[in-house]
């Protein structure tokens, strides 16, 4: 048990939808820092995301969401931020840099931005149905790929040569691309990225649909 979590302490509560890749980056987050915590499966095909006491905790009406000891967050990239600057004393997941920190924030900018375009939105489409133009975010997709491959071609992770917040944000939608019809086929160096991640202690994986690539 992290050190830095007191024994008198309540779990962390984690609302979550089992196969939201944004749900998903949180509790990596929270199993490599070996935080005690909680799913709360919320029934999103019923508007459980949108009902008012749960609006309370997230305005917005979105998972994931966390309450850790009375403290509320809602935001993937948020709440990641906060429980490395909250848990992690040895600071493994948040460089002190400050071009690295620059560096982590921009790979956070990647996965609310060209991530959640591209992998998620395709992955909307094919498990959830959602209305989304399937091959633009296809091709969004392979964009981004193209980037990163060559990015990671000569590192190991996307920055410095340890895992960072960056590494967990951008993993699990990147991970489960083939479900949304998005091949890893022609990115090793992805794919190697992705089974280092994959073999840190504490890795917990995310619930997996029919694969279409």
């Amino acid at each position: 048990m992290n050190s830095r979590f007191a024994a008198t302490s309540a779990p962390i509560r984690l609302f979550r939808n089992p196969k939201s890749g944004h749900c998903h980056r949180v509790e990596l987050m929270l199993a490599l820092l070996d935080i005690p915590y909680e799913t709360v499966d919320l029934d999103m095909a019923n508007g459980a995301h949108k009902a008012p006491d749960f609006l309370k905790i997230s305005p917005f009406g979105q998972v994931p969401a966390i309450e850790d000891n009375g403290v509320f967050l809602s935001d993937s990239n948020a709440i990641l931020v906060y429980l490395a600057q909250r848990y992690d004393g040895e600071r493994r997941f948040m460089p002190g840099d400050a071009l690295a920190v620059a560096q982590v924030q921009r790979w956070l900018s990647v996965a609310a931005g060209e991530i959640a375009a591209g992998p998620c939105t395709a992955r909307l489409v094919t498990v959830f149905g959602a209305p989304f133009d399937h091959e633009q975010a296809i091709a969004r997709a392979q964009a981004l790929f193209a980037v990163m491959e060559s990015h990671l071609d000569q590192r190991q992770y996307l920055v410095e040569e340890r895992l960072t917040l960056a590494d967990i944000a951008g993993y699990s939608y990147i991970a489960h691309a083939p479900e949304g019809g998005v091949s890893l086929s022609p990115y090793p160096a992805i794919r190697g990225w992705l089974a280092r991640i994959e073999a840190e202690p504490g890795f917990v994986g995310m619930a997996t649909s029919p694969v279409l690539a």
